[in-house]
């Protein structure tokens, strides 16, 4: 007899997963269905695949496996799903949940009405400063600084939000040929794990612009960690306010870097797509 599963397709922003509650199925090899399920010819097509476990120091887990099949440490769109479907699905009537990731425990906020989940905020925690690997082996920070890839050269800014991050600002950002230039900076030498490639164009103090070449994925609709990223390098580089609109392909979303708690607050929808049945 084959065995079939239950999945849920949902996405934020646009960044859109396959999500598996593994309380109820076992996925062996998340690996492998991640690139089988994701592809958009021969399967479901999604950013990747999103597993929704148990934990002993949260209320779930979550794992995410990019579209390529490598393992994501953290995801801010999809911990925003998994708050909407933890709910909705009846697993928890909890409106501040925590959840664990491979970058630690975040907490989640759901805002609900009637039921249901319309907005999540979620804590990203403290970001830092990421450390680059020089060409002479040394370590050191990358703050607005020339980095060249291939015959480009931009000044960029290295943001760890438990996952890596190059955030470069661009005047015009619909004019940057991302499928060309976005693998040559994910895997420039300065990056042994790669890196996620965020390209931003500053509209006020109040609004970004920014498109994403997500490390594993390639280009998506929408960055959750990107995106605070990129808030945390304009207010770095004294180019926006502390809390600002990320406006991505998929859509915006709201981020605040609060001053006090050194914080990073990610608010924004999660739309669930369509269920379905897969055969493993």
């Amino acid at each position: 007899m084959t065995n079939r599963i239950k999945f849920t397709k949902m996405h934020g922003a646009g960044n859109d997963y396959i999500y598996v509650n593994t309380l109820k199925y076992t996925i062996e090899d998340p690996e492998s269905f991640a690139k089988k399920w994701s592809c958009y010819r021969t399967g479901i097509g999604s950013d990747g695949l999103v597993l929704i476990g148990s934990s002993s120091v949260a209320d779930f887990s979550m794992r995410i496996f990019n579209a390529d099949g490598s393992e994501a440490m953290m995801c801010g769109n999809a911990s925003r799903c998994i708050g909407k479907y933890v709910f909705e699905e009846g697993l928890t009537k909890k409106t501040v949940l925590t959840l664990e990731t491979l970058s630690g425990i975040k907490e989640l906020f759901l805002s609900v009405q009637d039921g249901i989940v319309t907005e999540v905020t979620v804590d990203m925690g403290n970001p830092k400063l990421e450390e680059v690997t020089l060409a002479d082996g040394s370590k050191d920070i990358l703050v607005y600084q020339a980095i060249s890839a291939g015959n480009y050269t931009f000044k960029g800014t290295a943001v760890s939000m438990g996952n890596p991050h190059l955030v470069i600002f661009v005047d015009a950002v619909e004019e940057i040929d991302l499928a060309k230039i976005g693998p040559l900076f994910e895997y420039h030498p300065y990056f042994p794990q790669r890196v996620n490639v965020e390209f931003a164009q500053i509209i006020s103090k109040k609004e970004v612009r920014m498109r994403v070449w997500e490390r594993g994925s390639g280009i998506t609709s929408a960055c959750g960690t990107g995106a605070c990223a990129t808030a945390v390098a304009a207010v770095i580089n004294q180019k926006t306010d502390r809390e600002v609109k990320i406006v991505m392909d998929g859509g915006p979303l709201t981020i605040k870097w609060d001053s006090a708690t050194q914080k990073v607050f990610m608010t924004g929808d999660a739309v669930k797509v369509y269920e379905g049945e897969l055969s493993l």
